[in-house]
């Protein structure tokens, strides 16, 4: 069936025994994956989860049902979460919803596949499953997304504290849920004693990153300049601090790339096609260097590798700033 985020999240934070699959399609694979979290920390500390992917599931289609019906070695509860789901994994997902039992839920994430594809249809269509489609936010719904996260922990955020917030988020609702948590225990808020939090206490737990840390850090790694992006990452505010804004900025800065350096290969100056794209003055020569560098076909890569890693930090939650600065560093010397 197809739900609305908050029926969605009632299931995921209260499990009903009757559904067996939630689906997570669409683009935003951090929401899908904070999605996730949610069904695991319902099911407590103790739960087992069993990580699954679409290639396996190709290879072994009866797979997701077995560990649906498994019974944990402990006895403890137990869920399944399969990542990079494709079309094809509609044979795995039609074997467990027509499975005779199926303890265990699974929590699917497909954010390539097309909401009118055959594996959204086979969750719509069956009242054991729940779909749901993620997005990524616009501003002013990134702001209602923080103050819906500040209220389950009795935090009241100023305004100019909550786009901040979503600033240094990019939109990225497992940053923002973790930029929220720090101020509640930074502020000892609790729904049973909500606690206000502005701009000083986003300041106190160095809460975002710099816009033009993040322009500086994408324009050295694009550019090949190792020494800058060295320095550049040192700056960052902390050793926890999301990287996963910093790998959407090059994403979008890739694109744009791309888009020029096509123009250069089909015979356009690069003078004539920045003046075209109004590259910001200040960004002009370090634009200009990697338009010169950069293949169309290396940068088509880059976008592909930039989105793997994204997927790798959001999976390893805080550890996925190591991840995300040796690839940035790796990029940096592959131009260089």
């Amino acid at each position: 069936m197809k739900v609305t985020e908050p029926r969605l999240t009632a299931a995921l934070d209260r499990p009903p025994a009757d559904i067996r699959l939630y689906l997570l399609h669409g683009p935003d694979e951090s929401t899908a994956m904070a999605f996730a979290a949610r069904l695991g920390k319902a099911l407590g500390a103790g739960a087992e989860r069993v990580d699954l992917d679409g290639a396996t599931l190709r290879g072994d289609p009866a797979r997701l049902s077995d560990e649906a019906a498994a019974i944990s070695l402990f006895g403890d509860a137990r869920w399944i979460r399969v990542t990079g789901a494709g079309e094809e994994s509609v044979e795995a997902v039609e074997a467990l919803l027509a499975a005779e039992q199926a303890g265990n839920p699974a929590v699917m994430i497909a954010s390539s596949v097309k909401a009118t594809g055959k594996l959204v249809k086979a969750a719509i269509d069956s009242d054991r499953a729940m779909a749901f489609a993620c997005y990524p936010p616009n501003a002013r719904d990134a702001g209602a997304v923080v103050n819906d996260l500040a209220r389950t922990h009795g935090l009241r955020i100023a305004p100019a504290a909550v786009q901040r917030i979503v600033r240094a988020a990019d939109g990225d609702r497992a940053v923002m849920a973790r930029e929220v948590e720090k101020l509640a225990l930074y502020v000892d808020a609790a729904p049973d004693r909500p606690a206000d939090a502005d701009e000083a206490a986003l300041d106190a737990i160095g809460a975002d990153i710099a816009e033009g840390e993040i322009g500086e850090i994408v324009l050295a790694a694009t550019a090949g300049e190792v020494a800058v992006l060295v320095e550049a990452l040192r700056r960052m505010n902390g050793a926890d601090a999301s990287p996963i804004p910093i790998l959407r900025a090059l994403g979008r800065r890739l694109v744009t790339l791309a888009e020029m350096r096509a123009a250069v290969e089909g015979g356009e100056g690069i003078d004539q096609v920045m003046k075209r794209h109004r590259v910001f003055w200040k960004e002009e020569a370090a634009t200009a260097a990697a338009v010169r560098k950069w293949k169309l076909a290396d940068l088509v890569a880059a976008q592909a590798a930039a989105r793997r890693t994204e997927r790798e930090a959001i999976a390893l939650g805080p550890a996925g700033r190591v991840a995300a600065d040796a690839f940035l560093l790796r990029l940096a010397r592959r131009v260089g």
